[in-house]
């Protein structure tokens, strides 16, 4: 009897030691908002980014489209009769 009697003790004071406490489930839920809140900003940091990558390539698009418009004078042609090597 007693060992029937102490093996339900020792059944039941495992149960209560794997339940969760209200304590416990606050500090696990605010450790999730935490995260959230975490993965949201890097998600908006990530658009952000995104944005100014694009922005600086829609100019540097406008900035070669521009320069193939104009063609440089700062390269004259080659003299005439002149000839020229490639290496």
């Amino acid at each position: 009897m007693k060992k029937v009697l102490f093996l339900a003790l020792a059944a039941a004071s495992f149960t209560f030691a794997s339940c969760d406490s209200k304590k416990e489930n606050a500090q696990e839920n605010a450790a999730d908002n935490v995260e959230a809140a975490g993965e949201a900003k890097a998600d908006a940091m990530e658009e952000q980014a995104d944005a100014v990558r694009d922005s600086a390539d829609n100019k540097a698009d406008a900035m070669e489209d521009a320069a193939d418009a104009n063609p440089s004078q700062a390269t004259p042609a080659p003299a005439a009769g002149a000839t020229t090597t490639q290496q």
